[in-house]
Formats: C-alpha cells, sequence, structure tokens
C-alpha cells in the first residue's frame, strides 16, 4: 500500500476518532440539554386534579380522608405541591379536626406537610362547641400528630377568642402551647 495513502487513512481514522470523542464530551445537544435538565430538575413528573386519598387505621377506622383540587410531584426533591387542600383527620375518633389552607407542600415520605394561605383548623367537641384555629402557615407532622406555626394564630372557642404569635399543637392531648403575645378575650357563662 502507498505510504501516503496508508498515512492519509491513518491520519483521517485518528481525526474520526478525535471527533467522535470530542462530539460525545462536547456535543450540541448537551449545551441544550442543560437547560432542559436545569428545568428538568423542577419538573413536575405527575399530577393530578380533584384529587382523593383515604387512610385507615390498623383496626379498621378511619385515620384521615384528604381532598385537593390539584397534586403535582416534583420529581428532582420528591415534594408534593397540593392546591387547596381539605384534610378531616379523624384519627378512629367521632370528632375529626378539619385541616384546609389555600396551598401546601408535602415533604418526602409524607413526614411534614406545610400548610400555605388562609389556613383554617376547626374540631367540633362532644357538646357540639366549635374551635376554629386561623393563621398564614403552620407545618403538620402527621406521624407525631403535632403541628406549629411561628405566625400569629387566631383560637376561637366557645367561650372565647384567643390571640398569640407562634403556637405548638399536640392532636393526641387536645393540646396547643401559645408561644408569645397571648391575649384572650373570654365570656363567663
Amino acid at each position: 500500500m502507498n505510504r501516503t495513502l496508508r498515512t492519509t487513512l491513518l491520519i483521517a481514522v485518528a481525526v474520526a476518532v478525535l471527533a467522535a470523542i470530542g462530539y460525545w464530551n462536547i456535543r450540541p445537544e448537551s449545551f441544550m440539554a442543560g437547560d432542559d435538565l436545569a428545568e428538568g430538575n423542577s419538573a413536575i413528573d405527575f399530577y393530578a386534579e380533584n384529587a382523593r386519598s383515604v387512610q385507615y387505621q390498623p383496626d379498621g377506622k378511619l385515620h384521615y380522608r384528604l381532598t385537593a383540587q390539584r397534586l403535582e410531584h416534583i420529581q428532582r426533591n420528591d415534594v408534593t405541591l397540593l392546591t387547596a387542600p381539605d384534610l378531616l383527620l379523624h384519627r378512629g375518633s367521632n370528632y375529626p379536626w378539619h385541616v384546609q389552607s389555600a396551598h401546601g407542600k408535602v415533604s418526602p415520605g409524607g413526614v411534614e406537610v406545610e400548610l400555605i394561605d388562609e389556613v383554617r383548623v376547626a374540631r367540633t367537641d362532644a357538646k357540639g362547641r366549635p374551635t376554629i384555629l386561623t393563621t398564614s402557615r403552620l407545618t403538620v407532622f402527621p406521624e407525631r400528630e403535632y403541628a406549629q406555626t411561628a405566625q400569629p394564630v387566631r383560637i376561637e372557642a366557645a367561650n372565647g377568642v384567643t390571640t398569640a404569635t407562634g403556637m405548638q399543637a399536640y392532636f393526641n392531648d387536645g393540646r396547643m402551647l401559645l408561644k408569645s403575645n397571648v391575649r384572650g378575650q373570654h365570656e363567663i357563662r
């Protein structure tokens, strides 16, 4: 084989190999895919409209019933966004807690639920007396049956109205700890 032809073929193969390696490492699509990946990190991988979820306790009693106008799952961080979540937390009781908000954010595994804007928690006791708590933001830990906020809260009960800044609520005990600026207006019956 002619030496010039062999040299030309070797150079052509080397250039082809280098071009392939270069294309592999720096191809035009990788620059465009970078933008897609950035969007893909916060991309919604699934959603549901008019979502409903029901969970029962091991003894067969109703634990909770959750509905939401829209549910969106973000793939990157496994967070679920809720629009108009509405939760009836029965915990096997005949007197459920009714929890509502404009928006919600559920952490991976449902360990923490952040309720955002127009948060309302209501419950009627065995004597038919309502208790209504309102705030702008509330973090709920469903497994611990615990909730907290650093925001102002308003609690309307049968015997009056209490306002405070910051709160911890223990659903199991039916107990609330108010953190600061606590004010109350109560009626004596």
